[in-house]
């Protein structure tokens, strides 16, 4: 694979090809291949990480052992948490423990997802508008459809009307809560995007100072092994986040008396 010398070195393509989804992907010592026009990278990216958690939880992890260890305990602590500090504190004990297994689905598949975006030559799908949109909209049918089914169909649309409200009021405040309502979904998807797509871009662009500039460049070269670390928490804490907030948004359309 031929590297590109400083002085044509196109610091922009190379950002943009790394996190664009294409229907090509760049690997070492191979260059570029075509997919599929029905598989794009990110789609890729997508099913890999998907296989990821199946080999994993299906093959790896241990759930029978009575004394978890290695990674069967690692993934627990994780799984024991999102039981009882996320789904059991936003939907109660009984619909917590219900819905814990799609949490934990949710914050993995992030997770992996996050995380795969950081290895070399591998794209995060998760820094997808489309992907992250489309883990919103899920969010929303559970808050919509899963409400309805769960309290009924006008108690869900009470829930937009304030009880105890003037009739005149009620005119300015339900456009205001279907505003919020909507909103909730609209910032769960922008947030996992644009925090994921900006931490590929300032990595990527202080490695392209340094290929343009070369080795004057070092210290900003130790600058990107910090930000790569910080890139690694980020990939944790915007899973959690997502899924806390999912939980959170959920809670509160089931919930709605409260």
């Amino acid at each position: 694979m031929n590297h590109p010398s400083p002085t044509n070195f196109n610091m922009n393509a190379h950002v943009m090809d790394h996190v664009q989804n294409s229907f090509e992907w760049g690997l070492p010592f191979v260059g570029k291949i075509f997919l599929s026009q029905y598989l794009s990278r990110h789609a890729l990216m997508l099913l890999l990480s998907a296989g990821v958690l199946v080999v994993v939880f299906c093959f790896i992890y241990r759930r029978r052992q009575r004394v978890p260890a290695g990674l069967t305990n690692f993934l627990e602590v994780f799984v024991i948490f999102i039981r009882d500090q996320i789904a059991g504190e936003c939907l109660g004990p009984r619909e917590g423990r219900r819905m814990t297994p799609f949490f934990c689905t949710l914050f993995f598949f992030i997770l992996v997802m996050n995380i795969m975006g950081l290895i070399p030559q591998f794209s995060s799908a998760s820094s997808n508008i489309n992907v992250t949109g489309a883990l919103a909209f899920i969010i929303f049918l559970l808050m919509t459809v899963g409400a309805i089914g769960k309290n009924g169909v006008s108690r869900f649309l009470r829930s937009f009307a304030p009880s105890g409200v003037p009739g005149p009021i009620l005119l300015l405040i339900v456009p205001l809560e279907v505003v919020a309502f909507l909103a909730k979904v609209v910032t769960l998807a922008m947030r996992l995007f644009m925090n994921m797509l900006a931490g590929h871009l300032i990595i990527l662009s202080m490695l392209g100072i340094v290929v343009v500039i070369g080795i004057k460049a070092g210290p900003i070269f130790l600058v990107v092994i910090f930000m790569y670390a910080l890139e690694l928490l980020v990939a944790f804490l915007q899973a959690y986040i997502f899924t806390l907030l999912s939980a959170v948004f959920i809670g509160q359309a089931y919930q709605s008396e409260h």
